[in-house]
């Protein structure tokens, strides 16, 4: 019994009543088409969103190569105190090419570096130095946080449009009220005498 007083209420806007407003069905539509495209289109932004990053993911492993390479220059140890060990500084680098030639180039290395040492870049498919690619479990990762980022960005924009079209059905009723207010008040005032 309390269920079926819950749902008439909540669907009050749909019920016929005299007091029912044509507003008040436009607004009844759209609550309920914002909370769809909330919950539908959220869902279906975040699982675009986080497959198409996770093919740039797999497209970058299958493009990306590792290839050792010689540090030219020591990099000295950070000394902002605030560094857990694994701080990274650019850093000159020497390695052989798959045309046997020898390039150099600036990449990210660890401090504390010293000239000689042997370190792993990576390289795209032009031979140009590039980040390492993430590893799959590190892309999928990202692709859910990602895909999770624009289904909320989504679910926001929607939720925030709704609530912008209440906003104005609302400003709309005030509207009228007034107008009705200002005919039908005048004669309810007293007369004195």
């Amino acid at each position: 019994m309390r269920r079926t007083r819950r749902v008439k209420k909540l669907l009050w806007r749909w019920r016929s009543n005299p007091l029912r407003r044509r507003d008040d069905i436009v607004e009844a539509w759209i609550v309920l088409a914002v909370w769809t495209l909330v919950l539908a289109g959220g869902i279906v932004a975040g699982l675009v969103t986080a497959r198409a990053a996770d093919h740039v993911f797999a497209r970058q492993r299958a493009e990306r190569e590792s290839v050792r390479a010689v540090l030219l220059v020591d990099i000295p140890k950070s000394v902002s105190g605030f560094g857990t060990g694994s701080e990274r500084a650019p850093g000159t680098v020497s390695w052989t090419a798959p045309d046997g030639s020898t390039r150099t180039g600036r990449t990210l290395v660890d401090t504390g570096s010293k000239a000689g040492s042997k370190i792993v870049v990576w390289l795209d498919q032009q031979g140009r130095l590039t980040t390492e690619p993430p590893s799959a479990g590190a892309a999928a990762v990202e692709a859910g946080v990602l895909g999770t980022a624009a289904g909320c960005a989504l679910a926001g924009l929607v939720f925030g449009a709704g609530a912008v079209a209440r906003w104005r059905l609302e400003q709309r009723r005030l509207d009228l009220w007034d107008r009705e207010w200002n005919t039908v008040g005048p004669r309810w005032g007293h007369k004195t005498g």
